[in-house]
Parts: C-alpha cells; sequence; structure tokens
C-alpha cells in the first residue's frame, strides 16, 4: 500500500479524471463525462482520492454548499461518491480518506450529511453521522375550473439553447422553499438536468420557471421548480395537473400555505448526518432530490 498517492481535485489531470469517471461508472453506473465536458464540475466538487499510477482507486467526493433552513443559510458539506476499486476493498482506504475530510472540515461548517446505500448503513456511524428520519409530502388535487391554457415548452438537454437555459436558471434561481432548501448545488443539479430527468424537464412560459416533473396517469411527482422570483406554488400545480390529476407528490420540502394542504409519509432513503455541537438539522424535511449527491 506504499505504493498509493493521496492526491485532491484533480479535475485538470486527463488520465486521473478519465480513471475516476471509470471507477464511478463501474461501481455506481453514473456517467460524468458529459457534466465534465459540459463545465458543470464547479469548485464545489473536491474528490479525495487515492492513486495507483494514473489509476484511482479509492474516491470520497466533498460537495461544498448552504442549506436554507427556516430563511436562515448553513454551511454545509455533502460527502458522495465514496467508491473503492474492488482489487483494493478491505484496506480501510474509504476510511482513511473519511479522516482526511473530517480532519480538513472540522469547525469550517454547520451541518455534513451523505446519503448512504443500504449495503454501508454501519460504515458511516463509525465518524459521527447519526440517520436521519425524512419524510416525503403529498397532496390531494381538484382540478381547477375553467384553467387557463397553459403555455408548457418541453426543454431537451440535447439542444444547446435549452442546456444554456436550463443551466441560468440553476445560477439565478431563488431557493425552492424558505422552510428547507439548498443554495450552490447548481453543479449537482446539472447532473441530474442531463443524466436522472432530461426527459422531465418543462418551462412554463405564463410562470417563467422551469419545472421537472413526471404525470403518470393520476398522480404528479414534481421533482423541482427553478424559479428566478417568488411563486405562488399553487399557481405552478394549476399548470401542470390537469382535469385527471388526483395527487401531486413533492420530492422536496414544499413551504405551507392555506392553498396547500400536505400529509406526509416516512421516507428513509439513507440520510445521515454530523452535527458539530448544537442540532441544526430540521425535523419533518425532504432534502430536494435534485441536489443529492
Amino acid at each position: 500500500m506504499q505504493d498509493l498517492i493521496f492526491m485532491r481535485n484533480f479535475k485538470t489531470n486527463e488520465a486521473l479524471r478519465k480513471s475516476f469517471f471509470e471507477l464511478a461508472a463501474n461501481t455506481f453506473e453514473i456517467n460524468f463525462e458529459d457534466w465534465y465536458q459540459q463545465e458543470y464540475w464547479g469548485e464545489g466538487y473536491i474528490p479525495y482520492s487515492y492513486v495507483h499510477g494514473d489509476q484511482v482507486i479509492a474516491n470520497v467526493s466533498v460537495n461544498i454548499l448552504e442549506l436554507i433552513i427556516h430563511g436562515e443559510k448553513k454551511k454545509a458539506i455533502q460527502i458522495g461518491t465514496v467508491m473503492t476499486h474492488p482489487d483494493y476493498r478491505g484496506k480501510g482506504l474509504s476510511t482513511r480518506l473519511m479522516n482526511k475530510v473530517l480532519e480538513e472540515y472540522e469547525n469550517k461548517y454547520d451541518c455534513m450529511y451523505l446519503f448512504a446505500n443500504e449495503t454501508v448503513l454501519d460504515f458511516y456511524p463509525k465518524f459521527g453521522f447519526k440517520p436521519v428520519e425524512e419524510h416525503l409530502f403529498s397532496m390531494n388535487y381538484t382540478a381547477k375550473k375553467s384553467p387557463e391554457a397553459a403555455n408548457i415548452q418541453k426543454l431537451d438537454v440535447t439542444n444547446a439553447e435549452d442546456l444554456r437555459l436550463i443551466h441560468r436558471f440553476s445560477h439565478e434561481r431563488i431557493p425552492v422553499s424558505q422552510h428547507f432548501a439548498t443554495d450552490h448545488a447548481q453543479g449537482i443539479f446539472m447532473f441530474y438536468c442531463l443524466n436522472v430527468f432530461s426527459d422531465d424537464i418543462y418551462y412554463l412560459e405564463n410562470e417563467n420557471v422551469i419545472v421537472i416533473y413526471k404525470k403518470e396517469k393520476h398522480h404528479i411527482d414534481l421533482f423541482d421548480v427553478i424559479s428566478l422570483n417568488k411563486i405562488h406554488m399553487i399557481d405552478i400545480l394549476h399548470q401542470i395537473a390537469d382535469e385527471d390529476t388526483e395527487k401531486i407528490t413533492f420530492h422536496f420540502t414544499p413551504d405551507v400555505t392555506d392553498q396547500i394542504v400536505l400529509k406526509s409519509t416516512i421516507n428513509n432513503e439513507g440520510l445521515f448526518v454530523k452535527k458539530p455541537g448544537d442540532s441544526i438539522y430540521p425535523v419533518h424535511v425532504k432534502y430536494p432530490i435534485t441536489s443529492i449527491a
């Protein structure tokens, strides 16, 4: 193990970058290449890796962003892309990398967190992370009488003009909620647009917002609402719903209004939180799906 070298943030090193992308593809079946080529790998995404020659063999990535909690901004670190090449597993490399991250960012954040899959749920408590319960919010929907004709344009991420529009909105957006949301998470958001929700992105001209949602039969899954100005969520819902819509599920924490009556269900997706000092992570919230690293 003495021939392993620790490296951090090597995105300009072509050989290491391609090896990193290959390890991510083999481990998680995710594709970083287009995301990188579109210049969405910003300064807030920092891999911490062990390297053997030109090969990345273990990694823990840091995502620097902010949480909006009851209207206040909190410094946050989200851990992601934790992976080790099969030939090097069982040697404690992930533990060493986690310790390096924790040491470097000690006293530099208000909240550190990650989303773990079920195979590693026992790993993160060793570093002071604790599981946190999430809630998924939904509402019953009744169609608005005599709805105004919606002017909805489906956006195509392979179209340069559409992609520029999405990218501009991602940089200039206001938080989707003042109760609980993220900020400075454009890189993660653009990854989701390219790789996860590429077929579900729409521009609502009447409201001047971008909405990511999927409609199936009587149900709408609403993944994100990207707006440059304050919105009334009910107006957005009236635009994307139709007379067949009976239920809308929010994959983020919507602000509560008199017009939206929410119900929630427990939705545990492997969220672990590490909090220095007093607890600041709110209860009864859903972390925005388009900000999960």
